[in-house]
């Protein structure tokens, strides 16, 4: 359960990260409140999973899920160019994170 937590969490991560971006310096209401809202959320996933996921894999995972997520939803919408590239760096990133879990303990 702690994975799925964290999976969730890493999801959130990239969800108050983009909410931040549209919030243009908390300027804008609603993405201000999505970005409040999921890094709450996000944290408080994080947190939970890091009671049976060791804080390095757990905080590697959680960022590597966001930056990965975050990058390809600017990329699909066109807020930033698509390359192949990207989008093989972004798979080895989801690879690397795939793999502390392959070979994590927990």
């Amino acid at each position: 359960m702690s994975w799925v937590i964290l999976v969730a969490s890493g999801i959130l991560e990239a969800v108050w990260a983009t909410a931040l971006g549209k919030s243009e310096g908390f300027t804008k209401l609603w993405p201000s409140v999505i970005f409040g809202a999921a890094l709450l959320l996000s944290m408080g996933g994080l947190a939970w999973a890091m009671r049976d996921i060791s804080t390095g894999t757990a905080y590697a995972v959680w960022v590597g899920i966001g930056a990965a997520l975050t990058v390809a939803y600017a990329m699909v919408t066109g807020a930033e160019p698509f390359s192949i590239v990207r989008m093989l760096l972004i798979l080895g990133l989801v690879g690397c994170v795939v793999g502390l879990k392959l070979v994590g303990h927990e």
